[in-house]
């Protein structure tokens, strides 16, 4: 058996020529959540944290004999029923009516309806993972998004600093797909 070979001139080598992904390289590019119109880049949707969505293959134990055969089973996405964004909120609290008029398109407390049905693919969130010069490197599109909660936004009137404020989002979506794994 051939010796590892990890060290650190290794390490260096790997890493000048693969280079790392930063934790600023990714985008929300497209917000179309069920109930309201979609959101563009454009519009102010800039993301000051957000996570990679995950994915899970769960695992079927098949016992024969007092041996369990891990099978493959079918898929989930953690974290899919509650996916939070944290965005700068803009001047004109555009994003935050975006999300409260989401909010009371899916449940009207004033005349108790709403749309809340099942989302289709027309309602998704669009992730970009960026390289360094900004180019999508995987997208990644949360299908069936609606909205679940708005958080509160926290001003600090006596002893503000002129600090900008953000506003979290909590998404809920089916699956996520993404495009660049077909190519």
């Amino acid at each position: 058996m051939a010796g590892v070979n990890q060290n650190i001139q290794n390490f260096y080598r790997t890493a000048a020529d693969r280079d790392f992904s930063r934790d600023f390289l990714f985008r929300v590019t497209e917000l179309n959540i069920a109930g309201v119109p979609a959101m563009q880049e454009n519009q102010l949707i800039y993301a000051k944290t957000a996570n990679l969505p995950g994915r899970n293959i769960g695992n079927v134990a098949v016992p024969y004999m007092g041996l369990n055969l891990n099978v493959p089973g079918s898929v989930t996405y953690p974290g899919s029923e509650g996916y939070s964004i944290t965005f700068y909120l803009d001047a004109n609290s555009d994003l935050r009516t975006y999300f409260e008029a989401a909010s009371r398109a899916l449940f009207d407390d004033q005349t108790s309806t709403g749309g809340y049905g099942t989302p289709d693919e027309t309602h998704y969130i669009s992730l970009a993972q960026l390289d360094k010069e900004l180019n999508p490197i995987s997208n990644y599109k949360l299908i069936g998004a609606s909205l679940r909660n708005i958080n509160d936004i926290s001003y600090s009137i006596a002893a503000g600093t002129g600090q900008t404020v953000e506003v979290t989002a909590t998404i809920a979506y089916h699956y996520y797909t993404n495009p660049l794994l077909a190519q």
